[in-house]
């Protein structure tokens, strides 16, 4: 993780998302047999911008940044690690949560993006746990404050040491005017099932909850007193490992690092392009298929590694979106369109669906669900042009089944040559990829209508010319190709125009209807509500709780109910 300069107007500088063990600063990593040892040590000098210390492992952008991908690496890396114990390197405290002066100089887009990729990580722990059989076991040995109880939250158990001091808490609202920024309350009333006048009380508690109270709460899962509190981990790891579904054993794949060549207008990858074009605040993504048919068996997959096509793409396109988010932030639009063979791109697909029970086969499923996720809850209107020589087919599709609008050409370009576009599904689209809030993306635009869902099932494996596609719901519109370059160019340049703010409260609106999950409620209502306040001057403000924190002042309220 790297930025190009210092500065505390977070934002001003390009943050690369981009690391690697070697230059972890704030994480030590030791994997013995089925456990790992996962341990939070934060430089006070480390963070991504100047102006604040990062004490008593507060965290900032930076550190978690790393923690994402010691997740990450700890799924493809060490697929023998059933267990991942969390615990911090320092004296009684756990972490005290996000860094409150980071917060309070950090611009707008930088703290709410910083709380969308926190959450984000979080998940993919939790995901890790649910689908992978790596559970995490947090190791509370003092303060746990904020977002540092929130990371606890998103593990499996939490052991608390019971020494008369140790204490968990949420205690934004009384000391900073916000809210848990990473998904703190609907983890205590869905997951922890913690009762809400009791989730009442200790969000609204400056000091939290100790010992058996927090037990009794079902803020945490046991206690031990410090005499015991070594003993305690290695007997719940050890029950943990037990209990693990994880059947992978051996050495996992190194993921190499992401090669990115940078340009002011472009990002180039190896199997993917970014063009920025900043005048109509748009970047087009083009998607390259593979280019060599895949290997024979999993053997030949691991023996590729991280270069395997699937794998390489997705952490490259996870990449994109990254650096789109956050260094990108008046780019409005992404335009996705892909170059490649449909049948080529089916091929990988169903060399993964035959070994979807070999770990590395789960794995590369799973961070494609994650990386669809993260591009379904980005704050960006989702175009897919489908057009000659376009490979949206099966783990593809998903891309122009996110979209907010999709365009596809009837039947071939004058002067191309190429046959004209086609899109094909496949058996992933129903299931292998769910969105945020449970459904497939094909379920999710036939919203209420089941017969139009098995409509698109049974077509399964055709070739969807643009007006089969059209029919069956599968994209907006179908255009031929006198209407094409004007019709498109017209959409863009007015979807350009709307307000950046009304378009994103629609998209996310439109984008997720019916149930909630868990998941969902912490990416649509929890980020909704703490966008919105955290441009209140009651936290933000010049006399708000944000800037007055640790002054000795108290902030100054507007108690009008808004």
């Amino acid at each position: 993780m790297a930025v190009t300069e210092k500065s505390l107007a977070h934002g001003a500088t390009e943050i690369d998302f981009r690391t690697e063990p070697s230059r972890w600063r704030h994480w030590r990593l030791a994997v013995d047999g089925a456990v790992a040892t996962l341990t939070m040590d934060v430089a006070e000098d480390g963070g991504l911008f100047e102006g604040y210390p990062l004490k008593l492992n507060s965290y900032d952008l930076g550190v978690d940044i790393e923690l994402a991908d010691v997740a990450l690496r700890l799924r493809f890396e060490h697929p023998e690690v059933r267990v991942v114990v969390l615990r911090s390197g320092k004296e009684r405290v756990f972490c005290a949560g996000a860094n409150i002066r980071m917060l309070a100089g950090a611009t707008h887009t930088h703290k709410v993006g910083f709380c969308k990729f926190t959450n984000e990580t979080r998940n993919a722990i939790e995901d890790a746990s649910a689908h992978s059989g790596q559970a995490w076991l947090a190791v509370v040995n003092g303060t746990a404050a904020g977002g540092g109880y929130e990371l606890a939250l998103a593990c499996d158990h939490i052991l608390l040491v019971d020494d008369g001091t140790a204490a968990v808490s949420l205690p934004e609202v009384p000391l900073l005017a916000v809210l848990p920024g990473t998904g703190g309350l609907t983890r205590l009333t869905d997951k922890r099932k913690v009762r809400r006048d009791l989730a009442d009380v200790f969000c609204t508690t400056e000091e939290g909850v100790r010992g058996r109270r927090a037990v009794a709460w079902k803020l945490v899962d046991e206690i031990a007193p410090t005499s015991r509190l070594d003993e305690a981990v290695g007997a719940r790891a050890a029950a943990l490992a037990a209990a693990s579904t994880r059947a992978a054993s051996g050495p996992g794949i190194a993921l190499t690092p992401i090669e990115r060549r940078r340009t002011p207008g472009a990002l180039a990858y190896s199997s993917l392009t970014v063009a920025i074009d900043r005048r109509a605040r748009t970047a087009t993504i083009v998607l390259a298929g593979p280019d060599a048919p895949p290997p024979a068996d999993m053997a030949g997959v691991v023996a590729q590694g991280a270069g395997f096509w699937p794998l390489r793409l997705a952490r490259e396109l996870d990449d994109a979106i990254l650096h789109l988010r956050m260094n990108e932030p008046e780019i409005g639009l992404l335009v996705f369109r892909s170059e490649g063979e449909p049948g080529a791109v089916l091929a990988y697909d169903a060399l993964l669906a035959a070994n979807r029970d070999h770990w590395l086969g789960n794995e590369i499923l799973l961070l494609w669900k994650r990386v669809l996720k993260r591009l379904d809850v980005t704050s960006r209107t989702l175009v897919a042009l489908v057009e000659p020589g376009s490979c949206f087919a099966g783990t593809l599709a998903e891309i122009a089944l996110a979209a907010d609008r999709s365009f596809m050409l009837i039947g071939e370009r004058e002067g191309d040559g190429r046959p004209a576009p086609v899109l094909t599904l496949g058996d992933f689209n129903f299931g292998a990829f769910p969105m945020v809030h449970g459904p497939t993306r094909v379920a999710n635009r036939h919203y209420g209508d089941d017969a139009a869902v098995e409509r698109a099932r049974a077509a399964i494996g055709t070739a969807l010319e643009a007006e089969a596609a059209e029919e069956l719901g599968l994209v907006t519109t179908a255009m031929d190709d006198i209407d094409w370059d004007d019709e498109v160019r017209l959409f863009l340049e007015q979807r350009a125009a709307f307000s950046p703010d009304g378009l994103t409260g629609l998209e996310a609106n439109l984008r997720f209807p019916g149930p909630e999950t868990m998941e969902s409620k912490i990416f649509a209502r929890l980020t909704a509500w703490q966008n919105w306040i955290f441009q209140r001057a009651n936290a933000v403000g010049p006399e708000g709780a944000l800037g007055r924190y640790g002054t000795g002042q108290k902030p100054a309220f507007d108690f009008e109910r808004v």
